[in-house]
């Protein structure tokens, strides 16, 4: 399948047939989506996954009992036949910045940071894994992080690693309730695309 395809089919799946997924070929497919871009080689994005009969208990962390009674889409997720939770090492990366080859970048301290590149390594990786399960034609959402950080990480062992998101796989249902978000006017994508205007270089 073309790169082209995969981004034009790909689109957020909320709501799953129960049918558990193979954790060793999740596995497989989260160590190919770590062959994504990292920052100074730091290779400080990790990948986490939660196996079908783990879901109900990765649930009972990341939501609350109001939330499962109330979400129009939790009957749909809930039956997502794996998760993946995608998290960084920032200290990796103070670390790599700090060696002889990164030093004159300054980036030693969390605030030197303009754009923490811990995030944009996982964005990137998390990118691929949709990529990747758009191929073997699985469904998957990315769940961001909103909220019940804490125990999410306390439950998966994340203790000394900051959460990106999770990612939740499985064989769709087709019963998914469309997005409101669809219903908004946004520019289009080559709206979007956009060149720099030829003007006289900036003095020095």
């Amino acid at each position: 399948m073309e790169l082209t395809e995969l981004l034009s089919r790909r689109r957020m799946t909320r709501s799953f047939l129960e049918a558990p997924l193979d954790q060793d070929r999740l596995d497989a497919l989260c160590a190919e989506a770590l062959r994504a871009p990292t920052a100074g080689n730091t290779a400080g994005v990790r990948m986490t996954t939660v196996a079908a009969d783990q879901v109900a208990q990765y649930f009972d962390c990341a939501t609350d009992p109001h939330w499962r009674a109330t979400s129009r889409r939790f009957e749909g997720v809930r039956h997502a036949g794996a998760v993946v939770l995608v998290s960084s090492r920032p200290q990796d990366y103070f670390a790599r910045y700090a060696d002889v080859d990164k030093a004159a970048s300054g980036l030693v301290e969390p605030a030197a940071w303009l754009v923490p590149y811990w995030h944009t390594d996982a964005a990137m990786a998390t990118m691929a894994l949709l990529l990747l399960l758009e191929e073997q034609r699985l469904g998957a959402t990315l769940w961001g992080n909103f909220r019940h950080d804490e125990r999410v990480r306390a439950w998966a062992g994340l203790n000394d690693e900051v959460l990106f998101a999770s990612v939740l796989v499985g064989e769709p249902d087709a019963n998914d309730p469309a997005s409101t978000s669809l219903a908004r006017r946004v520019p289009s994508r080559s709206q979007r695309v956009r060149r720099v205007a030829r003007r006289t270089p900036l003095d020095d």
